[in-house]
């Protein structure tokens, strides 16, 4: 043991000499600490060395050694990080003030320089919001960004739109909230939860703490209590405008877990030199990703020539250092951003500069991507019309290239293959390697059931000529979202443009447009956004009935009448088939008798029985399906005006009436009253209920009065199939009832017009019928020849009807055909 132990200090001693000596022979000597980054600097080569020995200032040197040491320390400076605002700050555009003559009132987010919010604020004449949210019957203070406060329980206000109830009532960024009438504020939602039942008008009292002076805008507020004045303020609140664009968080009762709260409009590098993005990354791997970065603000400032009320406009600015890109062999780059938004348009102008600040060519190229967080208004209930026979989702991708027609990409489809795909969820819509004609769009959109926001080239030219890719995906955690919720997946698309090589001191410049607004077909076809509309089957039907309601409401200025109105004129129209029917259902009591006889005769004969049915049908020329007519024709009238109503925007947000705030929007369910704090899930749930979350008045005298005319005109049942039959007729309806618990009300609206209209016509077009019957006993017992066929020649179709209703020669049955004689055979 002694011998081992000795042996091995022996070989341990002499290999720690060895490698210590090879150590020192072999490896350059350790540097030191550096002071201002307080930490190892990497080891430097030859050449490094050198570099960093002159470095060193001599005084003795000349004045152009002097000046070499200058441009080395201007190209230091430009290869480190720039400082830049630590915390982001928010901005708007345009204004909710009626005299200023806005459409859209559009926050934007420094940290990334992108839009957060959009608001459509335009007035009718009466002066209320064209556009409001019609599942929000409460009052609205403005969009705040608040944030939770650090110093103090409340939260932080982090912008102040123009015009909005908050700006009129004297709050200013920075102000801290802490009660809206007497409820603690502490999270952003606080502020939803403390005014849902007030009413647009009213006013709540606001206790804050202002911050005055230089602590007003200040990145924090931490700035000491000193500077905090407590203050209570009134706001006299006004109706919530329809915020088209949103962050997931702030969609209230409509959030979906699984959505992401992105940004609108974010853009990034999608190539620096030889250097791109991934498939299924979001920015350049190794980098500074500028859609993460806070930008700088520059002062707003107008192009020449246009008046200061005409535009708004603002930049924002990103320096990205020789450091940031060294990962990509990259020199400094300058990003500009640009915003203008004109008075009454619903198109933002968007400008993108990349300037080349290196000494060397870079070939660069970006990525834009597109809008998301759409509205998800009647998600739970409306059913947006698809091409596809896939379906539709709340929020779809549409795009119209040159060579090719109107596409629309589901939500759903683009789930399914995130969920198929995690690697790479993007739907390409072109790449590279497709076909030369298609990679020329006129327009690629984020499509909702009224509203679409969309991306239009600049104004000049028909398709985007500068992009090599355009792919659609979802903003959401595919495993994430619920099942029952998946219509109302998060979905946006990017554009990725050409690789362009920029010189030193140029730049790449490119400028599109954002359409944000209503699909008005007066608005959309300006920019060549037509073919969002979309009525699907029965188009040319809808269209007519939504330009007679257009008429009919212009003249009534009510278009829960004008329906009323259309309804009886398409009900009057159709009167002489109506009392066709009528009459029809007359003569089918009448021979009720008659074919209960044929059934008795004929119970456990269900061929001989039909037979003998349509024989007598026939013998007294009664056509069953007769009745059935006026219903047939009904049909494509019906679905025309439920795909108008779906459709056409003039007919959102129209309510019943004026006086009340039940059934305020004929394009939804009339929401009588709201059970869903207390109904289970299962039928009141958003999207996982039968019914939603509101109890709706109209479905119920919809189905009452279909039950009410069946039980009215429905002829007697004759046999036990046929009351079967009408009880399985009794039970659909009640079942419609419940599939049909969330139409829209104007659509429940014409059902009832309707169904009054037929039992009246039915009551006075009985009064009117004669008192005789309508079918001699003769001619139902076969002994008579109908009084209407008398003296009267044989018609084509009667004669062909003779031929196929000719009887049948009768056949023996085989217990009474005689047998064969075999004793003759022998």
């Amino acid at each position: 043991m002694e011998r081992r132990l000795l042996t091995f200090i022996i070989y341990s001693t002499a290999f720690l000499v060895i490698y210590m000596s090879l150590r020192h022979w072999v490896l350059p000597p350790p540097q030191p600490i550096a002071k201002d980054k307080q930490q190892v600097a990497a080891p430097l080569d030859e050449d490094d060395q050198e570099a960093d020995e002159e470095s060193v200032v001599d005084p003795d040197r000349s004045d152009a050694e002097s000046s070499d040491d200058a441009d080395t320390a201007e190209e230091t400076a430009a290869d480190a990080t720039p400082e830049r605002p630590k915390t982001p700050q928010w901005v708007t555009l345009g204004s909710m003030d009626p005299k200023a003559g806005y459409s859209m009132l559009v926050t934007l987010n420094s940290r990334g320089g992108a839009i957060e919010r959009i608001e459509l604020v335009q007035r009718e004449e009466n002066g209320k919001l064209k556009y409001r949210r019609v599942d929000i019957r409460s009052g609205y203070i403005g969009y705040l960004a608040a944030t939770p406060a650090e110093s103090v329980d409340g939260v932080r206000v982090n912008v102040v739109g123009p015009g909005t109830p908050a700006q009129l009532a004297g709050l200013q960024v920075g102000d801290i909230i802490t009660k809206i009438n007497g409820k603690p504020i502490v999270r952003r939602n606080d502020i939803d939860a403390a005014l849902v039942k007030t009413k647009p008008g009213e006013s709540v009292k606001v206790e804050l703490l202002h911050r005055s002076g230089a602590a007003a805008s200040g990145d924090s507020d931490n700035s000491g209590d000193d500077s905090l004045t407590p203050q209570t303020v009134t706001v006299k609140l006004s109706e919530h405008p329809l915020d088209l664009i949103r962050l997931a968080r702030d969609g209230g009762a409509d959030e979906v877990i699984g959505n992401y709260s992105e940004l609108s409009c974010l853009l990034t590098l999608a190539q620096v030199n030889r250097k791109g993005i991934l498939v299924g990354d979001e920015a350049i791997k190794g980098i500074a990703d500028p859609a993460s970065l806070v930008w700088s603000i520059d002062n707003r400032d107008k192009s020449a020539g246009v008046a200061l009320s005409d535009v708004d406009e603002l930049r924002f600015r990103l320096q990205l250092s020789g450091e940031e890109l060294d990962k990509a062999k990259g020199q400094p780059l300058e990003l500009v951003r640009s915003y203008r938004l004109a008075k009454a348009s619903y198109v933002i102008d968007m400008g993108i500069q990349i300037e080349n600040k290196g000494d060397q060519p870079q070939d660069v190229a970006y990525r834009l991507h597109g809008p998301n967080g759409l509205t998800l208004e009647g998600w739970w209930y409306s059913n947006k019309i698809s091409p596809n026979f896939s379906g539709a989702a709340a929020r779809d991708i549409v795009y119209t290239s040159v060579a090719n027609r109107h596409e629309l990409l589901s939500g759903y489809d683009l789930l399914k293959l995130a969920k198929k795909q995690p690697e790479d969820p993007d739907q390409s819509i072109y790449s590279p390697d497709s076909d030369v004609s298609t990679q020329s769009l006129k327009y690629v959109a984020v499509d909702a059931q009224y509203f679409v926001a969309a991306y239009l080239p600049e104004a000049g030219k028909k398709a985007f000529t500068e992009m090599q890719r355009v792919s659609a995906g979802i903003v959401a955690d595919a495993d994430q979202i619920p099942r029952h919720k998946e219509r109302a997946v998060n979905t946006t698309f990017y554009l990725t443009s050409n690789v362009s090589t920029v010189k030193p001191g140029e730049s790449l410049t490119q400028t599109l447009r954002l359409f944000a607004g209503p699909k008005d077909p007066d608005v959309v076809e300006e920019y060549g956004l037509g073919d969002t509309i979309y009525y699907g089957w029965f188009s040319p039907f809808a269209r007519l009935l939504a330009g007679l309601l257009h008429i009919i409401g212009g003249v009534v200025g009510n278009y829960a009448v004008a329906i009323i109105l259309l309804t009886v004129l398409v009900r009057g129209l159709m009167f002489p088939l109506s009392r066709k029917a009528a009459i029809n259902a007359q003569r089918m009591q009448e021979l009720a008798p008659e074919l209960k006889k044929i059934s008795e005769k004929y119970k456990d004969d269900m061929e001989g029985r039909l037979k003998a049915q349509r024989e007598l049908q026939a013998r007294v020329g009664f056509n069953p399906m007769a009745g059935c007519l006026p219903m047939f024709l009904q049909l494509p009238i019906f679905i025309g005006l439920y795909r108008a109503l779906s459709v056409d925007i003039e007919l959102r947000q129209k309510a019943v009436s004026s006086a009340t705030s039940w059934a305020s929007n004929l394009a939804g369910p009339d929401m009588a009253a709201y059970w869903g704090d207390w109904l289970w899930d299962y039928l009141s749930g958003r999207g996982t209920g039968w019914l939603g979350p509101y109890f709706n008045v109209l479905p119920v005298f919809v189905v009452g009065l279909f039950l009410l005319q069946q039980k009215m005109f429905m002829p007697p049942a004759t046999d036990e199939q046929t009351a079967m039959t009408q009880k399985m007729m009794n039970i659909m309806t009640l079942m419609m009832g419940l599939f049909f618990f969330r139409v829209p009300a104007g659509l429940c609206i014409y059902f009832i017009t309707s169904s009054l209209w037929g039992i009246c016509e039915r009551i006075l077009v009985k009064k009117t019928l004669p008192d005789k019957k309508h079918f001699d006993l003769g001619v139902i017992d076969g002994t008579a020849v109908p009084t209407e066929k008398k003296d009267k020649p044989l018609t084509l179709a009667d004669r062909i009807r003779n031929q196929v209703n000719k009887p049948e020669e009768p056949i023996e049955r085989p217990n009474k055909r005689r047998r064969p004689d075999l004793k003759k055979k022998r």
